[in-house]
């Protein structure tokens, strides 16, 4: 991380300013830039970690080492909570089993809390730190915020045709990268993708179609751990859903790139065989792809 200390100095003197503004750690600045420049590290922490080094590595990749590119904005910005953040509506029981997820008419976000730090990127843990004494409740309450919603949700939007670039998915790392023609990197973020029982399908595949706040289908065939006498079940949408906000249906049959409901679990644990990224990443891809979009899976 010393590698951005320079680039970071101007943020920290401006949010530390004041008494009352939270202080703001060289990792929470750094993932902050990384996001709003592209390359994501994931749910905004504050903390060092696999997904802020592999974020910064990719980008430095793709911009030859030069990090001023990142810009010098201030990391946290001032956010009103407005009566739609707090008006709902939510669904704060959801049954951890997949069969009892379908007795739900719809999988929203739990609180006001959850939605407003997906918002921003963010774990709720950090937002409560940097807003000790907030109820995340009420219209109208002052938060300090990561600073990652004003620029558009890709930097270097989707300017080139969807023929023109592949989205790479590469285990050893945990990434996606969406890359154009001669490999250079456009778009990083960390991924959670196969396991031991599922592992990641090596090998070249194309992109069927996106779909925006899909629905569930569970079929305990085809989950090695399902519970004995699991039944078929559908789950309503929304960012709980086990697959989140967007599926991207892949040519390999069953397999796909999508949401998630556990942000902070991306890039840390396994998953049943598809590439799982956070709900705010996923939207960001979908932006890129169309069908017959190349998609890699590699070692």
């Amino acid at each position: 991380m010393a590698l951005l200390c320079c680039l970071v100095v101007c943020c920290l003197v401006s949010i530390t300013a004041t008494s009352t503004a939270p202080v703001v750690s060289e990792a929470l600045a750094t993932q902050i830039a990384l996001d709003r420049a592209g390359f994501s590290p994931g749910e905004i922490d504050g903390k060092p970690g696999k997904n802020l080094e592999r974020a910064l590595a990719a980008y430095k990749q793709s911009h030859e080492d030069d990090l001023s590119l990142l810009g010098d904005v201030p990391p946290l910005v001032d956010y009103t909570i407005t009566d739609a953040d707090v008006a709902g509506p939510f669904t704060p029981d959801i049954p951890p089993n997949l069969p009892d997820q379908a007795a739900l008419d719809a999988l929203n976000y739990r609180t006001p809390l959850e939605a407003i730090a997906e918002r921003f990127h963010s774990s709720p843990a950090l937002l409560q730190r940097l807003n000790p004494g907030a109820t995340f409740q009420k219209a109208g309450e002052h938060l300090m915020v990561p600073n990652v919603a004003t620029p558009p949700a890709l930097p270097a939007s989707p300017a080139l045709p969807a023929s023109q670039i592949s989205v790479v998915v590469t285990k050893s790392t945990s990434a996606l990268t969406i890359e154009d023609a001669k490999g250079q990197i456009l778009f990083h973020a960390p991924v959670t993708s196969g396991s031991t029982h599922d592992p990641l399908p090596i090998g070249t595949w194309k992109v069927n179609g996106v779909q925006r706040n899909p629905k569930f289908h569970y079929n305990p065939d085809l989950f090695w751990d399902a519970t004995p006498g699991d039944r078929k079940a559908t789950l309503q949408a929304g960012p709980n859903n086990p697959v989140g906000i967007v599926w991207i249906d892949l040519s390999k049959p069953h397999y796909g790139i999508h949401g998630t409901p556990e942000p902070s679990k991306i890039g840390h644990v396994e998953s049943h065989g598809c590439v799982r990224l956070t709900n705010w990443d996923a939207d960001r891809v979908a932006q890129w792809v169309k069908p017959g979009t190349k998609v890699v899976f590699r070692e």
